[in-house]
């Protein structure tokens, strides 16, 4: 559980740094403001939508808000990795957000 709150603690980080409200990021990903803070406080745990939704709001890679650890939701880096190498493997343009 520990990688998972680092997770929501860089969340909250950035969207700060950027001066943005729960209230804004709730609204742009079409969820509650209740259910944004506690993606924030690691209540649930963060799939990949829900990175990928994050990070395009935040105008940053999905790897920038779980750098700090390599098993965030798990083993996110492995299967982001492997995800992009599929992708490339089979001639799936992968988007440059992800890159």
């Amino acid at each position: 559980m520990k990688e998972l709150n680092i997770c929501g603690q860089n969340i909250r980080k950035i969207r700060r740094s950027k001066d943005l409200t729960q209230e804004y990021m709730a609204f742009e990903m079409g969820i509650s403001q209740k259910a944004y803070s506690d993606i924030e406080n690691s209540k649930v745990k963060i799939n990949l939508e829900i990175l990928t939704k994050i990070s395009d709001i935040l105008e940053i890679k999905p790897s920038d808000i779980c750098s700090i650890s390599h098993k965030c939701g798990n083993d996110f880096e492995d299967k982001y990795h492997e995800l992009v190498a599929y992708m490339k493997k089979n001639g799936i343009e992968v988007p440059k957000e992800l890159l």
